[in-house]
């Protein structure tokens, strides 16, 4: 077999795997995420792919190659959160998302900060003061693929799903700063000495450029779009600026001392979000990309189930560690959310609610802990400690926000057919 037929082929039944258990997951009541999650782990290098047949599984090797369908997932999932900050809609809840998103961001970070701390000095040996102190900054990213597809699934609307994007996009502009921050402190106590570069100008022009190539590349967007009409080559432009948005963003710099890089997220985040207040036809495209999409989703959950390390289960010490991880960030997830949430004076739903749908983590924080890899084994421990929380957090967490939009009413009973049984219908109708 051909590689080319071997990728094609793992690929495939990957996708279906991960269709068919979302039957699954429905009859369970779960959501569709969970399912294509434990079809990557069915599927991948330690239960089929570990056979390693030629097309049957996907192995470590296959893995690697497969980075561009997560870079051009992650690229269309934060092209659609952008349709979260139209200007009609901040003016209602901006000031609101921006103080919870902010805060519950940092309270969290103390919060990991405070208890891995003190998990430092009971087990010094396992667990560094540098790897605690990066932890805490990891613990602030929230994964905005697992949340968007819950809402998308659900067609979840209301208070909390309203006030919910936005800070799910604000945590990786604020998680990007406070990482850069902890990352050059912990090390500044591993090498002793202090790079003023690293933990200040980098991260903000991190963030600044990367919002700057998305409002050009928005801008480039809303014009060439006016020169096609057809439905399909107007999606095609879309998939274009996505797909460019995302490559530039790949690439990196060095001018003088100074390490010049751009986070793909926040890039194309604010592609869709200028896209969105200059172009009168956007709500259109939008949903057609969504509908293009679907399936690079479905396959980008199936690898990232596939990726998630099981072997971070067998030392001990990692699996200690990892509890208390879970248990301090939920709960300043929780209550970070809850209290700034009463500050602000939101909805009593958004209260109770929001800190549970902010628990989900997978693609940045993994990306942080592929950073912290530099800090020799307090990396490692980062790395770690981070594969163990995202196995936990990727299979329940989508499960959670979906309980927790419920329980505000933002997802209501399923009372419509399926688009198979609408079909039939009209198909009955119509016969003589």
């Amino acid at each position: 077999m051909t590689p080319t037929a071997s990728i094609l082929l793992s690929l495939s039944i990957a996708l279906l795997t991960g269709l068919l258990l979302s039957r699954l997951a429905k009859k369970a009541q779960l959501p569709a995420v969970s399912a294509y999650l434990i079809a990557g782990v069915l599927v991948g290098p330690f239960l089929l792919g570990a056979f390693g047949i030629p097309g049957i599984g996907i192995t470590g090797n296959q893995l690697e190659g497969f980075g561009i369908i997560s870079d051009l997932a992650l690229g269309f999932i934060a092209f659609s959160m952008g349709n979260e900050f139209r200007l009609a809609q901040l003016k209602a809840i901006g000031k609101q998302a921006t103080i919870i998103g902010i805060f519950q961001a940092i309270l969290t970070t103390v919060v990991v900060d405070a208890a891995l701390i003190a998990l430092h000095f009971i087990m010094p040996d396992k667990l560094s003061l540098s790897a605690a102190i990066v932890l805490g900054s990891v613990a602030t990213a929230t994964a905005p693929a697992a949340t968007l597809m819950v809402v998308k699934q659900y067609k979840a609307k209301g208070p909390v799903t309203d006030i919910l994007l936005p800070v799910v996009a604000l945590d990786d502009a604020v998680g990007l700063v406070v990482f850069a921050i902890s990352f050059g402190i912990a090390k500044s106590i591993t090498t002793g000495a202090v790079d003023v570069l690293s933990v200040i100008l980098e991260p903000l022009l991190e963030v600044l450029l990367s919002l700057a190539l998305g409002f050009v590349s928005g801008l480039l967007f809303t014009l060439c779009e006016k020169y096609f009409h057809s439905r399909s080559k107007r999606m095609a432009v879309s998939v274009t600026f996505v797909m460019l948005t995302v490559a530039i963003s790949c690439l990196q710099f060095q001018i003088g001392s100074v390490h010049i890089s751009f986070s793909s997220l926040l890039a194309c985040m604010m592609l869709g979000t200028v896209f969105c207040n200059f172009c009168d036809v956007s709500e259109e495209l939008m949903e057609r990309a969504d509908r293009w999409t679907t399936p690079i989703l479905i396959l980008f959950f199936v690898i990232s189930g596939a990726e998630l390390d099981l072997s971070v289960f067998a030392d001990a010490a990692v699996a200690i560690i990892g509890i208390g991880y879970i248990i301090s960030r939920s709960l300043g997830k929780y209550f970070g959310a809850g209290i700034s949430a009463r500050i602000t004076k939101s909805d009593p739903n958004v209260i109770k609610y929001l800190g549970i749908t902010l628990l989900p983590q997978a693609g940045v924080a993994l990306g942080m802990a592929s950073k912290a890899i530099e800090l020799g084994s307090a990396g490692v421990i980062v790395r770690n400690i981070t594969l163990f929380a995202v196995l936990i957090y990727e299979i329940i967490g989508p499960f959670l926000t979906k309980i927790a939009l419920t329980k505000a009413g933002d997802i209501q009973a399923e009372g419509r057919k399926s688009a198979r049984e609408e079909h039939l219908a009209k198909k009955r109708r119509n016969s003589p």
